[in-house]
């Protein structure tokens, strides 16, 4: 009986696995929790969510839209899961953290054709079709391995922002509404500060005390920009933040009738809205530090943090150097890699390489030819950028029109612009499906 081990229980790990077993194949799906956990993991579940709860934008004319409806059309696990316990979030697909983990482990533990295998996996097995998936967190034995196999890893680092509790915030100094009135009127809760508190706030956010990260024993760690702690980005000028995570446009404060100077905006971070995550707001300050500086925001003024932020290292290969366009690895076709661990950044990007790892797992064992998917879709673009030689400073990326064929006839308009190669990418996935039979 063939058998496929993968090696991490994440967002990549649980796709891959479910797509191999739907197609017959049986699983070996191995996880060191709750034996041993990385510095950002807390739930003994699998797909625990460490940093944000949002999956970004859900609307197809969008690039991170697209990718999700890509998914969706290929019988995405995550996708599925993630549509049922979304939480509100204006234009973006958001979930509870909690309930969306209980879901994906209810499907994976119960299904017949995985079995789940508590223990560190050291090394990547010899034998057998194996895809490692133990993303940017991977631990430092295995990380070891991976680097004697294939060259000194790159590193950097990622932060998480803080959780406080609704009922702490003051509602005096704060309102609901999404910038130009998109999704529900009450997806997000608007913080507003005019000048003064601002750069009050803002000259103790760059003063303010961090922590160290001596922990994770690397030396020049760099700071990936896609999750930058809101400290590090608040050195770059004092109109940084708030033409970032902070930015009032879109919004009007009920209270003046004008634009606030600055806006920090938190979004539900599960079901019942009793906790709200701040968006943009991810930190590696001191966790006193995180209390006294965030509550210089007067509508947190008397917050009650249930977590703070933190920080924690992420590893990535040179997937150029080492990976096909499948996700296989160029000397071992047998060897796959999904994840972020392969320098695509963001949950749904990591899940859509663990599904086509599933994919072109169950189809090499079949002695059938791996997939890459047309160019002119999201899920076809990642793949090859990640695997594309001409990469010399690689780095992570996430969904993004820029890696997709230009369009012969581009609109002007940016939201026509989207749908057309949205239009463009579907119909091309769907023919593709119907030529290579890719849904048995």
């Amino acid at each position: 009986m063939d058998i496929v081990n993968i090696i991490g229980a994440g967002l990549a790990g649980c796709e891959a696995a479910y797509q191999l077993s739907k197609r017959g194949v049986h699983v070996r799906l191995c996880d060191s929790k709750p034996l041993k956990k990385s510095p950002a993991h807390h739930s003994d579940k699998l797909c625990e969510l460490v940093c944000s709860n949002s999956f970004k934008a859900n609307r197809i004319n969008s690039a991170a839209g697209l990718l999700k409806e890509e998914m969706r059309t290929l019988g995405s696990l995550l996708l599925s899961c993630a549509d049922r316990c979304a939480v509100p979030a204006g234009g973006a697909l958001a979930v509870d953290r909690e309930l969306f983990s209980d879901m994906v482990t209810e499907a994976i533990v119960g299904d017949p054709n995985i079995e789940i295998i508590r223990e560190e996996i050291t090394e990547i097995p010899s034998d057998g079709v194996v895809i490692v998936a133990t993303g940017p967190l991977t631990h430092e034995a295995l990380a070891a391995d991976i680097s004697a196999r294939f060259g000194e890893s790159l590193r950097f680092f990622d932060a998480a922002a803080p959780i406080v509790a609704a009922e702490s915030v003051d509602m005096d100094h704060a309102f609901f509404e999404s910038r130009y009135g998109k999704g529900g009127g009450d997806d997000y809760l608007n913080c507003p500060m005019n000048k003064a508190e601002y750069e009050a706030f803002y000259e103790a956010l760059v003063s303010a005390e961090r922590a160290p990260v001596h922990e994770f024993d690397v030396m020049n760690p760099k700071v990936y920009e896609g999750c930058m702690p809101i400290e590090v980005m608040a050195q770059r000028g004092v109109d940084t933040v708030r033409f970032g995570p902070m930015k009032p446009v879109g919004l009007r404060d009920p209270r003046t009738g004008h634009r606030p100077w600055a806006v920090l905006q938190l979004r539900k971070e599960n079901a019942s809205g009793s906790m709200y995550n701040l968006v943009g707001f991810q930190t590696n300050l001191r966790f006193g530090e995180q209390k006294r500086v965030f509550s210089m925001i007067p509508a947190l003024h008397d917050a009650e943090f249930l977590r703070y932020g933190v920080m924690h290292r992420n590893t990535f290969i040179d997937s150029p150097r080492i990976l096909n366009s499948d996700y296989s690895v160029k000397e071992n076709r047998n060897l796959f890699f999904a994840g972020q661990i392969t320098g695509v950044e963001g949950y749904m990007e990591s899940a859509s390489s663990g599904l086509l790892c599933g994919i072109n797992a169950a189809r090499l064992i079949s002695g059938q030819d791996t997939l890459t998917l047309p160019e002119t879709t999201m899920l076809g673009a990642m793949s090859r950028y990640i695997s594309d030689p001409f990469v010399t400073d690689f780095q992570p990326m996430g969904a993004n029109f820029g890696i997709l064929p230009e369009l012969i006839h581009r609109p002007r308009d940016k939201a026509e612009r989207g749908q057309a190669y949205a239009d463009r990418a579907l119909a091309d996935l769907k023919a593709y499906i119907e030529d290579n039979i890719v849904l048995c």
